[in-house]
């Protein structure tokens, strides 16, 4: 970083813009092959407070008026009282924008929804109990995560996010995201399977929440002028498209019994996957 950068910034900023951002480091998170069940175990925030405040400043106030831009985040920085130049505190520019949207939406998805605690009698959860099975809560979870794109006000921007997803350089870290959200899907939703179908689940649900998530980006780009009525109709389309997805998991899952045909089914998954991202194939 150029020398005249440095001194412009304030004394207390200089060894942020010296040292590697925190979370460009991999975490012990990204390096397990499973989600820790560890009651005691706590994934927190992977930015530091003067990256978070900046983030947090752009996402929510500059965001949903200037995309996800590096107008943006220069006007979050001066938000919370850093220099304009703070902005060179990440690298990836307008991207680490996406990113911190998909790691708090992530994080924040355990406060969102909550579920009715199992009940310690065998007989009370029968056909007629009122506790919600795996796959009921998998969709009450991909659809709380759906609505914080609209929630939030960036809904109307996500397709840019997209495409920043898409570029070369941030696929990576794109997909990482994603799988790191399936899998909090799935231990959320309390299926705690550790075989080799975990594997199969996992990408399907990626592919699932991608192609979902890309339709909603499509019929809901124009929603920062949309009447509460119209933005509950876009919501309900979005969760008419999601049932499909998940009805055809189900079916292919459920009764393809040919290893060949499987595996065709999630080759096109895949396929479907990346164009949502914006990639040409």
């Amino acid at each position: 970083m150029a020398l005249r950068n440095i001194l412009r910034t304030p004394a207390h900023l200089r060894p942020l813009l010296i040292q590697q951002p925190h979370h460009t480091h991999p975490s012990p998170v990204s390096r397990a092959s499973y989600h820790s069940y560890e009651p005691t175990e706590q994934e927190s925030l992977p930015y530091r407070p003067a990256e978070s405040a900046i983030l947090s400043a752009a996402l929510t106030t500059h965001v949903p008026c200037h995309g996800f831009t590096p107008e943006a985040l220069r006007l979050g920085a001066k938000d919370v009282g850093y220099l304009d130049i703070s902005a060179n505190l990440f690298p990836a520019g307008a991207f680490e924008l996406v990113k911190f949207h998909l790691v708090t939406q992530r994080l924040g998805l355990k406060d969102r929804v909550q579920f009715p605690s199992p009940p310690t009698n065998t007989t009370a959860a029968g056909p007629g109990s009122s506790i919600p099975g795996v796959g009921t809560k998998v969709r009450t979870l991909i659809l709380s995560r759906l609505r914080a794109n609209l929630e939030t006000g960036i809904i109307p921007h996500w397709q840019q996010a997209l495409g920043l997803m898409s570029l070369a350089e941030n696929i990576p870290a794109s997909l990482r995201e994603l799988g790191r959200l399936s899998d909090e899907i799935w231990f959320l939703a309390g299926d705690q399977a550790v075989d080799s179908s975990w594997y199969t689940k996992r990408a399907s649900l990626m592919g699932v929440f991608a192609a979902t998530e890309g339709f909603q980006s499509q019929i809901m780009k124009g929603a920062a002028g949309w009447s509460p009525q119209e933005e509950q109709e876009a919501l309900r389309e979005t969760e008419e498209f999601l049932d499909r997805r998940l009805e055809e998991v189900r079916v292919f899952g459920g009764v393809v019994g040919n290893t060949m045909q499987w595996a065709g089914f999630q080759a096109r998954g895949l396929v479907n996957l990346v164009r949502s991202k914006g990639v040409r194939i």
